[in-house]
């Protein structure tokens, strides 16, 4: 477990809005640390996702704008057809660089701009998926000091993901959603 957690990064990608319905509606209204998620959709339709997740949720849900500033108690949500950094003033860049791994926006390029920023005080979660993307970044995070938890493979819809983040990443802690949910709650010191 990270000293003391400053951030928090989510990839998922086939099964994610179920897994982020289970995980992300347990935190409680005033959650003390941000919440940036990557999610794969569709590069040319305009995405629900944050307002779906809003609907659940005590947190804010948005979807990520340019240059916005990181808050507590916050999910930040990728749009579609943008990658997503995190930059070292503690704000949140869109790019429209070349797909990693046929994804834009990619896990694996948050959470190496997420690690770079936060280092120990990083907590990474790579959830349900049907390729590889996490897994790359998951291991920066790991190597930078942060936490890593990658979901149960067999309660995945799609195990692709976990399972590759588990292979590049095997000290990653391996939980089930409600699990998930506990471990972010208490990394918050609120437990």
């Amino acid at each position: 477990m990270p000293s003391r957690a400053r951030a928090i990064v989510i990839g998922a990608s086939a099964g994610a809005v179920e897994a982020l319905s289970a995980i992300l509606p347990l935190l409680p209204r005033h959650y003390p640390l941000p919440v940036i998620a990557v999610v794969h959709l569709a590069p040319d339709k305009n995405s629900v996702m944050a307002k779906l997740l809003q609907m659940k949720c005590r947190v804010d849900v948005r979807e990520i704008e340019d240059k916005e500033p990181l808050q507590a108690g916050t999910v930040y949500i990728a749009p579609p057809d943008y990658h997503v950094l995190v930059e070292a003033d503690d704000r949140l860049s869109l790019s429209s660089e070349e797909p990693v791994l046929f994804s834009r926006p990619s896990i694996d390029v948050l959470f190496e701009s997420a690690a770079d920023v936060y280092g120990e005080g990083l907590v990474g979660v790579v959830l349900t998926g049907a390729n590889s993307d996490g897994s790359q970044g998951l291991r920066a995070i790991y190597r930078a000091g942060g936490s890593t938890v990658v979901q149960c493979p067999k309660s995945a819809y799609a195990s692709a993901m976990p399972e590759s983040a588990l292979a590049a990443c095997p000290g990653a802690r391996v939980l089930g959603l409600p699990e998930i949910a506990a471990y972010l709650i208490e990394v918050a010191g609120l437990v």
